[in-house]
């Protein structure tokens, strides 16, 4: 009983906060407008939107080949091998993923850019007269942020699935002559195949919902099918025509979902597994050695622009400085929608702290029935509350604006309805962290409590919560990071007066000058520290290694 009153509370935000959005997006698409069908119809009939529909899906095709070609040999680095400094490495490595999309764009601004790290140093070194460098506003940088961006979920994947593989399997077939290369192809291979498919369709379905990536790096040329629902919505102000898009890609992720899931469940194929500290060795032989000190450096390669963003705020032309960021604490364009750093940021803490207590709550309430055993529905209970990962941010945000803007509930004009759309967003991460420690607690200890003469209640504080409460840490410090970086659903919701961090960075980078571009720089820089920061308090307090992502 206890545990079904627990469901109630996130089964009714998530009726009112996102099912009903979504409703309200069919109606705008279906009834209102031109009604019917006619919005898919004059979609499907305009070469401009089948052209996003294209360009979304072979980029992300792309994006997917090339953040495969960046991972794997990550992926081996971390599973085979053991060396000084592994565990931070790996650590580090998983940064970019839960980096804001926005900082992940303005690194890679910083990097190679025209007036970025990499040109300013071949320039300095070769005698050229422009910038060599010229991938701005290029389909080239969106597919190398977007492995950037993605590589991680092979690190994660991958790697933990091949660190479990009994190394028997390869050493057996080097034993029948095999060489390393056949060996890989025939043995290793196969059995890594789903881990490998289903880290590709979660990394696909994510570069094709990107949207800050493409909005700031690509520019009109390359819009998406998600920056072309935040223009319709946003500028033209079509919004039966956004709606019938938004439901065009709510059906292709859905898709891709539903095939990460059945790869990921073929992924528990039979296998003699071992200990990953019986897989992992040392390297013994100078070529070993040689090899893993050559993915070493292509991993801090990888990580160069986030090594690049604070450069160059701190980059200035009289050297370096940090005039940059003394800079946000100014008005120095006189901007009528101006707000000091500190406002911005206290917008940005405010709202995670909200949003992050908001989550832990539903988080928590959901994973206590989840995690009981036998509980019947727990897994249909399970995929439900999953939904939200499912959508995108900005036609969360898109179905906020045409759901609450009229009687009874009219948000629009209050702070409140980004804190729904940031908990939204971040509730599911609460879940997937708390639950594998709920799963593992033994049944027995509240059972001995009772016994020993504990109240439910004592039992709960002194038996259980100490026991959840690295999991429940976890699941609060990616509820805030998630929430310090959402941008997408922001950008649609936000007021002057609410600026986010994510947002401001957007709007400095959209007005020229190299000041601006300066400030952007330091405001990333600024958010990207607090996000890290979060993150190492993740890593510090991870149940098991569980609930990676």
């Amino acid at each position: 009983m206890t545990a079904r009153l627990a469901l109630l509370a996130p089964l009714a935000y998530l009726a009112i906060f996102f099912i009903y959005p979504l409703g309200a997006i069919f109606e705008r698409a279906f009834i209102q407008g031109e009604g019917g069908f006619a919005g898919f119809g004059t979609l499907l009939g305009d070469s401009y939107y089948l052209g996003r529909i294209w360009f979304t899906t072979w980029q992300a095709a792309a994006s997917t080949a090339l953040t495969l070609a960046v991972g794997l040999p990550m992926a081996y680095l971390f599973a085979r091998h053991d060396f000084p400094g592994k565990s931070l490495l790996k650590a580090v490595s998983t940064l970019p993923f839960i980096m804001p999309t926005i900082v992940v764009a303005m690194g890679f601004v910083a990097l190679l850019g025209r007036e970025g790290l990499a040109n300013t140093l071949l320039m300095a070194v070769f005698p050229f007269d422009d910038p060599p460098i010229r991938l701005a506003n290029s389909i080239w940088i969106i597919l190398l942020a977007h492995a950037f961006y993605n590589y991680a979920i092979f690190v994660r994947i991958v790697s933990a699935f091949w660190s479990n593989v009994a190394p028997q399997l390869e050493e057996s077939a080097a034993m029948l002559g095999a060489g390393r290369v056949r060996t890989f192809r025939h043995v290793t291979l196969p059995v890594l195949l789903p881990a490998i498919a289903s880290s590709a369709a979660l990394a696909f379905a994510f570069c094709f919902t990107s949207f800050g990536v493409v909005l700031v790096l690509g520019g009109p040329q390359f819009a998406t099918l998600e920056v072309a629902v935040y223009e319709l919505t946003a500028k033209l102000l079509r919004l039966e025509l956004a709606a019938a898009l938004a439901i065009i890609q709510m059906v292709f992720t859905y898709l891709f979902l539903l095939a990460y899931t059945r790869l990921q469940a073929s992924s528990a194929v039979p296998l003699n597994l071992a200990p990953q500290e019986a897989t992992a060795r040392r390297p013994k032989r100078a070529i070993d050695v040689v090899f893993v000190v050559a993915l070493v450096a292509l991993l801090l390669v990888v990580l160069s622009p986030l090594w690049a963003l604070v450069e160059r705020a701190l980059s200035t032309a009289d050297g370096y400085s940090l005039r940059y960021f003394g800079s946000l604490l100014e008005d120095v364009r006189g901007d009528i929608f101006y707000l000091p750093l500190q406002n911005i940021v206290g917008n940005s803490l405010r709202f995670g702290v909200a949003a992050t207590a908001i989550a832990l709550t539903i988080g928590a309430a959901a994973a206590y029935y989840i995690s009981r055993p036998g509980r019947r529905g727990a897994s249909a209970a399970d995929a439900l509350l999953m939904m939200p990962l499912g959508v995108s941010a900005v036609i969360m945000g898109f179905g906020f604006l045409v759901a609450f803007n009229r009687d009874p509930i009219d948000l629009r004009a209050t702070s409140i309805i980004l804190i729904i759309a940031h908990t939204l967003v971040a509730y599911p991460f609460v879940i997937r962290s708390v639950l594998p420690a709920m799963r593992g607690m033994p049944q027995n200890l509240r059972e001995a409590a009772s016994v020993m003469g504990a109240s439910p209640a004592q039992g709960f504080f002194h038996v259980e919560l100490p026991i959840l409460t690295p999991a429940l840490i976890v699941g609060a410090t990616f509820a805030f990071a998630v929430s310090m970086g959402e941008f997408g659903a922001s950008l649609l919701l936000v007021r002057p007066e609410s600026t986010t961090m994510p947002v401001a960075i957007f709007r400095m980078i959209a007005q020229p000058g190299a000041e601006n571009l300066g400030r952007a720089l330091a405001m990333s820089t600024v958010l990207m520290l607090v996000v890290a920061a979060v993150f190492a308090a993740i890593e510090r307090f991870r149940y098991r290694s569980a609930g990676g992502f």
